[in-house]
């Protein structure tokens, strides 16, 4: 009887040719073993995000019935958006190895301008709300020169805005503190009250399943066209499929209540205009590789610091972005608007989602997926009347998990020679 593991006149054993054509095969059984190989060397990706989602929700579900429900669910996913979009920023400052300590600031800031130009000066939602994100830009581009220039390490610098944007916040909203968005105005509208339609939603869960066969069908033909390995049609179909019946099922269970609301589709379209950027685009392969090595980077031709400032850029004007939802969300801009939690929160997200604190590694759904955990353990502690104190616990433990994953994972890939 022949042993499987002798080696053969190549010096490889069969089970080593066994992997090997099954690393080749670009069918399913190709991609599981792709996706072993990934998990092996440490490349996680979402499975610790998937896996904790389904242990927070099965947990919160055996103790309240209600937090699976449609109602609780739709607005849970409203409740992200905010929070959200400046983690997506965060993101994109991670990436290239930095932080941005003021996210929470200038939300309020943003939040702060938008209800003193469109309430207390009347002028109209639209520019009130360019205003603000204007704002954002001009303060990210700040903080791009300290870092660049001035050699101001982005803690420090991002940490004096954080102190500075608040007072600032606190001087435009005057003695009464808080100024309340009419309930009739558009923002308020969009954040509250638009839902998508059912019969819309259908449809865009299949614009959705078709958009991901063709782009990944476009990509597979790339690769095929330069001699390297693709996915097969079937595979990409079977995914589509996939994705059709999960979105088709999440689609109709939420139209059960009030629906999904426009803020949250918006909220998914971001992320996925991000993850083009950062996936398809010549600006995107320059952020994995500033983050990667930025000395590295700077020899091969990459304009390091313009870079640098595009990240801190985008970082601020969508923390500016997501105090604005979040004003249209509460109707009202107060002293509270990005304290407490907000700005550690965003940073959370970001990390928990996937998000490298060692940069270079990172995707822009980390924010979707972080925020969703966040705000799956701030609802489901709500309905058991839990105060806080409990939030900010589970919060951190489940931080704290996050980044020790990615240590391990990081010590992983570069024992295997992929760091």
């Amino acid at each position: 009887m022949t042993d499987v593991s002798t080696p053969t006149p190549a010096g490889r054993t069969e089970i080593d040719r066994t992997d090997e054509r099954l690393r080749n095969d670009t069918g399913v059984r190709g991609a599981l073993a792709a996706f072993t190989d990934q998990v092996r060397s440490g490349d996680l990706g979402v499975l610790p995000i998937v896996v904790g989602l389904v242990i927070i929700w099965t947990v919160f579900q055996a103790l309240n019935p209600i937090f699976l429900s449609s109602a609780n669910l739709g607005n849970l996913a409203v409740e992200c958006v905010s929070v959200g979009v400046i983690a997506l920023g965060v993101v994109c400052v991670l990436l290239v190895g930095q932080i941005d300590l003021s996210v929470g600031s200038v939300s309020g800031l943003a939040a702060a301008v938008t209800a003193v130009t469109f309430v207390n000066h009347g002028w109209p939602s639209w520019l009130a709300v360019v205003a603000a994100l204007g704002a954002g830009t001009v303060i990210g581009w700040v903080y791009a020169q300290l870092f660049t220039r001035f050699g101001v390490p982005s803690f420090v610098g991002t940490l004096a805005g954080l102190l500075g944007f608040l007072g600032l916040q606190l001087y435009l909203l005057g003695s009464k503190g808080a100024i309340n968005l009419p309930f009739d105005s558009q923002l308020v509208f969009f954040a509250q009250l638009a839902f998508v339609p059912a019969w819309l939603s259908y449809i865009l869960v299949v614009l959705a399943a078709g958009a991901m066969f063709a782009t990944g069908y476009s990509l597979a033909r790339e690769r095929r066209a330069a001699g390297l390995s693709a996915r097969s049609t079937s595979l990409l179909a079977l995914r589509s499929v996939v994705a059709l019946a999960g979105l088709g099922f999440a689609a109709w269970y939420l139209n059960q209540s009030r629906g999904i609301g426009w803020m949250f589709v918006a909220f998914v379209g971001l992320v996925l205009v991000f993850h083009y950027l950062l996936t398809r685009t010549g600006w995107g392969r320059s952020v994995y590789a500033v983050g990667g090595n930025a000395e590295a980077a700077r020899r091969t031709g990459i304009n390091v610091t313009r870079v640098y400032t595009s990240v801190f850029l985008l970082c601020s004007t969508l923390a500016a972005l997501g105090g604005v939802l979040a004003a249209a969300r509460l109707a009202a801009a107060n002293q509270a608007s990005g304290a407490g939690d907000v700005n550690l929160n965003a940073i959370a997200a970001a990390v928990i989602g996937g998000a490298s604190l060692f940069g270079g590694r990172g995707k822009a759904s980390a924010a979707l997926l972080g925020i969703i955990v966040i705000q799956s353990i701030s609802s489901g502690l709500t309905l058991l009347n839990l105060d806080s104190s409990f939030r900010f616990m589970v919060t951190g433990a489940v931080l704290a998990l996050a980044v020790s994953l990615d240590s391990l994972a990081r010590k992983s890939r570069r024992s295997h020679g992929a760091a």
